[in-house]
């Protein structure tokens, strides 16, 4: 039995049989929204659903498998990191940005972004796989 095809008219197009805009000109605004978010353009609004995984990253440490056997429940792993220092943030396994704890609701915690990423950070500190 045949499918029906996906409606493509829902789908934002674009028109590319309108001559390109001079460069030399200045363009005229014609989207007058005050939220950022109903100005998006058609492929990034395909974009803002789609899940990704976000990670934070407390510390690191490295332990021998005769070590890890031996942990127990209200055992302590020391971590590379000293208390106070930035946890790194990934968004699906990407580094994205530096933050710190925050205490949300008296019962959850949360992380404040301190700062966003530039490619030499990464390229400085790399996630190990």
């Amino acid at each position: 039995m045949p499918s029906n095809p996906p409606n493509l008219g829902a789908l934002p197009m674009e028109d590319f049989s309108a001559p390109s805009p001079d460069p030399a000109q200045p363009q005229e605004r014609t989207d007058l929204s005050s939220s950022p978010a109903e100005s998006l353009t058609p492929a990034l609004d395909l974009l803002v659903n789609v899940p990704m995984r976000i990670s934070v990253e407390l510390g690191r440490a490295r332990m021998p498998m005769k070590n890890i056997l031996q942990l127990s429940q209200g055992s302590v792993i020391e971590l590379d990191k000293a208390s106070g220092e930035p946890m790194t943030i990934y968004i699906n396994g990407e580094m994205f940005a530096y933050g710190e704890a925050v205490l949300v609701n008296q019962e959850r915690f949360g992380v404040r972004l301190t700062a966003l990423v530039n490619k030499e950070d990464v390229q400085r500190n790399p996630r190990e796989p």
